[in-house]
């Protein structure tokens, strides 16, 4: 069993991994498709600060043993599945108050060795709490490897002020969460989006998918202007930060209409600092949120919205790999060059 691993800075090496402390009740998993990550990226390529430097958290499969717990919540060999790698109690302070991904039992969970491997192990504590769920078979494993990065959009949006008809979002950023953020506000009615990226392939493909939806589709030195002017000067009524870089958050913190908010969803390289205006925030009331990852509860929302078509999220896969091709995978990922959105690495569990 193959698995793929970071090997030093840049490098990535798929080579031969064993069960990596899978526990005696866990679910054995065979990759069928797994997204490369903007945090992945940033483990291979940047200075994570994150505990986990395991790569793949995006995975979909065929169950190969269901294991006892698995067995015991109805799975059974053959299968479609997704599989969440961090599961929260639900019982602690933090997770009464609607903080999971805070949950320190949500740190301690993960995938064996890691997503990206031909097999990987579920833990027992993540099966019986929700953390695998059965594919409906209108979703394909492409679209199941969608639903961990939109269910982290499903929860930035609980922290978007309530942002309903007739509001308008911009975007910073239009990878693939950039793409699905714009996708979810015209699920939810909202009047438009303004997307912004430095890549013009990007927003070549934000304007086709989007449509008239796309209010605007710019650089960032044309943001501020593109942003007045689809809100008749007033500003975004929200911000999304979908890139690590500060300077698109201190845009977005300016584009904010009085009253806004800004969600820094990106990931930061650890170190990054910002110098902010915080008098003209306090007189403008800008309220400015962070975001991390998901819990099972929005991957379970999210496969919803993937199931009903109102969030295409499988047309924003462009490029596929075999797991043998990762490191080419990655260094196409952080280029951004080809047209690439979502990359996608396959495995045997297709079939």
């Amino acid at each position: 069993m193959r698995a793929a691993f970071v090997a030093g800075p840049g490098r990535v090496e798929v080579r031969e991994a064993g069960s990596g402390g899978a526990d005696a009740g866990s679910m054995a998993v065979d990759m069928a498709a797994c997204g490369i990550c903007g945090s992945d990226v940033e483990k291979v390529f940047g200075s994570y600060g994150q505990p986990s430097m395991r790569l793949g958290h995006e995975p979909a499969g065929t169950v190969a043993d269901p294991g006892a717990a698995g067995a015991e919540m109805g799975f059974s060999a053959g299968d479609r599945v997704f599989t969440h790698h961090h599961v929260p109690c639900y019982e602690c302070h933090l997770c009464r108050r609607g903080a999971e991904t805070m949950c320190p039992r949500y740190y301690e969970t993960n995938l064996s060795p890691c997503g990206l491997a031909e097999r990987y192990s579920v833990p027992e504590w993540s099966v019986r709490r929700g953390g695998v769920l059965r594919l409906p078979d209108a979703v394909s494993f492409e679209d199941a490897a969608l639903v961990e990065p939109l269910a982290c959009c499903v929860r930035a949006w609980s922290k978007a002020g309530g942002a309903g008809g007739g509001d308008t979002i911009a975007v910073w950023g239009m990878g693939a969460t950039g793409m699905m953020h714009a996708m979810l506000a015209r699920h939810r009615g909202l009047a438009g989006t303004v997307c912004i990226d430095t890549n013009e392939s990007r927003l070549a493909f934000a304007r086709r998918e989007l449509g008239s939806f796309c209010s605007a589709a710019c650089g960032p030195d044309d943001a501020g202007d593109a942003v007045r002017a689809a809100t008749d000067g007033r500003g975004a009524d929200v911000c999304i930060v979908a890139a690590g870089s500060m300077a698109a958050l201190e845009d977005a913190i300016g584009a904010a209409r009085r009253g806004g908010t800004v969600v820094m969803f990106g990931v930061p390289s650890r170190g990054d600092a910002l110098r902010l205006d915080m008098a003209g925030m306090y007189s403008r009331e800008v309220a400015l949120a962070s975001t991390y990852a998901a819990s099972d509860r929005d991957t379970a929302a999210a496969l919803e919205i993937l199931s009903s078509g109102a969030v295409p999220a499988g047309r924003l896969v462009t490029h596929r790999f075999g797991l043998d091709r990762a490191q080419e995978a990655f260094e196409l990922a952080r280029s951004g060059g080809d047209g690439s959105v979502k990359i996608v690495l396959t495995g045997p569990g297709r079939g």
